[in-house]
């Protein structure tokens, strides 16, 4: 059991049977009465987030969570389709389970999918990928990392802010975080 007072940033815990993750929570000590905190929590397989108070040293269970390796292969529009690395099963998920993170999924892309009591909640991307750049407006000579940015689209579909130096055909590194071009990756 853990308590209230072991909360932080990321850490799954049970709340009436349902897993949840913590995106952010305060200690709140008022001038009267008792301690609580107030939190964040992110449910683990509808992505759903829900704003939920608990009392000051409050016990609940942590929620173990299994994570294992997976290579995207595809989606049919409205299910993703991975294969497991190990025993070479195939597991879906949703699109409301895979959520924005279907922005950045590239064939043959690894991934951690996240389960807890053999149920299947969701995934979890590396924090950077490497994706080609496969529409952007030509660069320009003399255009330099400082110089602007533009539109450009990754082979996954998401559109990424990128220098002017950027081409079509160039491989760039993304963060999956935040959605913003971090640089661009050196051929061979």
């Amino acid at each position: 059991m853990i308590s209230t007072s072991d909360f932080r940033t990321g850490l799954t815990i049970a709340v009436e049977g349902e897993v949840y993750s913590i995106i952010e929570f305060l200690h709140v000590k008022p001038g009267k009465g008792g301690a609580f905190v107030r939190t964040k929590l992110r449910h683990l397989k509808t992505g759903r987030v829900l704003d939920k108070t608990f009392r000051a040293g409050e016990k609940m269970e942590p929620a173990i969570l299994d994570r294992r390796k997976m290579q995207y292969l595809y989606n049919t529009g409205e299910e993703f389709v991975f294969m497991d690395l190990e025993d070479f099963d195939q597991h879906t998920l949703t699109k409301e389970q895979v959520g924005e993170a279907a922005r950045f999924l590239c064939d043959g892309l690894e991934v951690d999918l996240t389960f807890h009591r053999g149920e299947l909640l969701g995934l979890e991307l590396p924090i950077t990928v490497e994706a080609k750049v496969v529409d952007t407006d030509p660069g320009v000579r003399g255009d330099t990392a400082t110089g602007g940015s533009k539109p450009a689209t990754i082979e996954s579909g998401a559109v990424v802010q990128v220098p002017l130096f950027i081409n079509v055909g160039d491989v760039i590194r993304v963060d999956t975080r935040t959605g913003e071009y971090v640089d661009r990756v050196q051929a061979g």
